[in-house]
């Protein structure tokens, strides 16, 4: 089963530990910290549109671009919702991005630039971005570190609420930097229970490689942080953000 798949009707329940408020406030002061002024954002791997939603409540013209039908189908529901302009969902691989225009911010949550596929495929990202982020706007996205994947390697977890069951393990391989995460979900429709089974991977990307890739297609890195913070990043951080600017043409 592809990622995703399965995995879309009980993403919230799964995931209802992450404060979405506390993020959008994180985006919100980098945006203040770095003086950019910020109307309309970029959700890059969108989800369930829970961000997306709350950045369109709040204000902002927003896009949320996903590669999964299946969780933007979520977060259709959710923007029918929605108080203010609701965001304009797009079913797209972030390799593949395309917009109407450009936006003066976009950001990616929640380590979904970790699942690209390795440098390559975070180069082939930036290099779309650079067409669809307005010179002197920024890209704020974060990912999972290596550290973070050796502390899980080998590790089992069990998620479960009335209705869902997801136990999922992890294992880390050094030498070609993924994480291979399996999971097993369960799911309750009325008496009987469905089984499905999904295979994700992340890439343990490097500040090295990331910095690189921002500078081969248009960005400077202006500052990496600590999870949801503006301290700054150390090698024991299990989740680095990264601010980046778009190069003035």
């Amino acid at each position: 089963m592809s990622q995703y798949q399965g995995l879309a009707g009980c993403y919230d329940a799964f995931t209802d530990d992450v404060c979405y408020p506390k993020w959008a406030d994180f985006f919100e002061t980098v945006f203040e910290k770095h003086e950019t002024a910020v109307e309309s954002v970029l959700d890059l791997g969108c989800g369930t549109g829970s961000l997306s939603v709350l950045l369109s409540n709040r204000g902002y013209e927003v896009i949320g671009v996903d590669a999964s039908p299946e969780m933007l189908a979520q977060a259709q529901a959710k923007a029918s919702a929605c108080e203010k302009i609701p965001p304009l969902f797009l079913c797209q691989e972030m390799e593949e991005l395309d917009l109407y225009g450009t936006v003066d911010a976009a950001v990616s949550s929640l380590d979904s630039i970790s699942y690209l596929d390795g440098p390559e495929a975070l180069d082939e990202t930036l290099a779309r971005l650079k067409f669809f982020v307005r010179p002197g706007g920024l890209f704020v996205f974060d990912v999972n570190t290596e550290t973070k994947f050796r502390a899980i390697d080998g590790e089992n977890f069990l998620r479960e609420d009335d209705d869902n069951v997801c136990i999922w393990s992890a294992a880390y391989d050094e030498g070609s930097k993924y994480c291979w995460m399996g999971m097993n979900l369960f799911r309750r429709d009325g008496a009987v229970w469905t089984r499905s089974r999904e295979e994700h991977e992340e890439y343990a990307f490097s500040t090295q490689e990331i910095t690189a890739a921002l500078e081969q297609n248009g960005f400077t890195l202006e500052a990496t942080y600590d999870e949801l913070s503006v301290l700054p990043a150390s090698g024991d951080s299990m989740r680095i953000f990264y601010v980046a600017r778009r190069n003035q043409e």
